[in-house]
């Protein structure tokens, strides 16, 4: 078997290549790796509070007898021979008791070879490098978040032959400016190339913001208002539609949130299209049952509902074909088409409204009518006239993907952003969201 030419997929390799020489009879064994390099630094006062490295790797196991499987993970040590040991008494507690465990009808693995290898270009710079950067530009303030960056790795290997191998070398800083009680602006930058540059404009766009938000806030009344909804806002809505949307299960059971897409005749607006870009994400090529998934999967395209995502489980027990989906069948890699609107009109557009810089606490209220609720956070600001007037109190909001998306709809941003996970339990999620800004009219407040 051929090596890489990185340490972690050659130590990948090495151990996976011992486990299939263990293998007994008719067994099939299919392997796994996450694993990942990151240097990170929390902080606060626009100091750091917290800062390191981790470096950890693991290694799966799901061990096939006919339609019987067990499965199992464990943490590597880096150490080649005490790996490669503890990884046999995993394969022979798996062996103990597969003859235990019932058939799975859904079981679906690939069987034809496919192997790939995808590594990203590393446009980082060092850490402290970094860091040092986000500091300058935010002196003066009260900055608050998390820095990480690094490569993440992700392998798959079968006994079949077939090898999968993804790099990815990202970074990914989130923070508020903090003024006092829950008045702060939240932001982000991530992305595989640094650009101090880009760095330097969000922040002072930040800055900008939380100089209004010393402002007396403006109290209105419930109802149907024009908004703005930055991509940091539209994210939550977008990871809402993920849960439940658009995997192939949740329709053939009858509870996907879009299920009047593929069963009745409703629509998004025509220029809403919605992808898995696994092409241009940080998700990898492959699955762990390894089905090498299309660079591109359109999930909603025009406005109307185009395909599904499918899990392996998923297309065996309704006799499709996979494109690779994870288990929940959500999206990894995210993409929604820009629209027309230059990101320097937005506010003459919006005219009189809200500018809602985030949203938290959504969840659907209504799940069948792909209906949400949830409530502004952070920097939410009225707009008269086109300009930014005065900071706005907390305001709930209820209402449809159909409209937000569909009917109500005014467009989309030219410019998007590029918004990675910042998830980090146990260990930095692969994930993300491409997403422009939407402009809306008749948004209703509820409180």
């Amino acid at each position: 078997m051929q090596e890489g030419t990185d340490p972690m997929q050659q130590e990948f390799y090495a151990i996976a290549e011992h486990l299939f020489s263990c293998l007994q009879g008719d067994e099939v064994a299919l392997c796994s790796f996450e694993g990942e390099a990151s240097d990170f630094v929390r902080f606060n006062h626009n100091a750091a509070r917290q800062a390191g490295s981790v470096t950890q790797r693991d290694f799966g196991i799901d061990l096939i007898r006919g339609r019987r499987h067990a499965e199992a993970r464990i943490a590597l040590t880096g150490e080649r021979e005490t790996d490669t040991h503890r990884v046999e008494g995993m394969l022979a507690e798996l062996r103990e008791r597969l003859p235990a465990l019932p058939e799975d009808p859904h079981l679906l693995y690939a069987t034809e070879v496919r192997s790939t290898e995808k590594i990203g270009d590393n446009g980082l710079i060092d850490a402290p490098e970094a860091f040092g950067q986000i500091v300058a530009a935010g002196e003066g303030k009260d900055a608050v978040g998390l820095f990480a960056q690094g490569p993440v790795y992700r392998g798959f290997a079968n006994s079949l032959g077939q090898r999968n191998w993804f790099t990815t070398h990202s970074f990914n800083v989130e923070w508020c400016f903090y003024l006092r009680d829950d008045k702060a602006v939240k932001t982000d930058y991530a992305g595989f190339t640094w650009e101090q540059a880009e760095l330097g404009k969000r922040m002072a766009r930040a800055a900008e913001q939380l100089a209004l938000l010393d402002q007396e806030p403006k109290t209105i009344e419930p109802g149907k208002y024009r908004v703005y909804l930055t991509p940091g806002a539209l994210l939550e809505v977008a990871e809402t539609l993920s849960w439940y949307g658009f995997g192939l299960k949740n329709h053939r059971t009858k509870i996907a949130s879009l299920l009047r897409m593929t069963e009745g005749d409703a629509t998004l607006a025509p220029g809403v299209t919605i992808s898995e870009n696994t092409g241009g994400g940080v998700a990898p090529n492959f699955d762990m049952h390894g089905f090498v998934k299309p660079e591109r999967v359109v999930m909603i395209e025009g406005g109307r509902f185009r395909d599904h995502l499918v899990s392996p489980r998923s297309a065996k027990e309704y006799g499709v074909e996979t494109n690779g989906a994870n288990g929940w069948e959500f999206p990894e890699a995210f993409e929604m088409e820009a629209g027309e609107i230059p990101q320097a009109e937005v506010l003459a557009r919006l005219g009189t409204g809200l500018y809602i810089n985030n949203l938290h606490y959504i969840n659907y209220s209504d799940r069948p009518a792909c209906r949400m609720t949830g409530m502004t956070r952070f920097a939410t600001f009225w707009v008269e006239d086109g300009a930014l007037a005065a900071p706005l109190n907390v305001m709930r909001f209820d209402e449809s993907a159909y409209r937000m998306l569909g009917s109500n709809l005014i467009g989309l941003t030219q410019e998007r952003s590029m918004i990675l996970s910042s998830s980090t339990y146990g260990g930095r999620e692969v994930s993300s969201f491409h997403l422009p800004g939407a402009l809306i009219e008749d948004f209703t407040l509820t409180l």
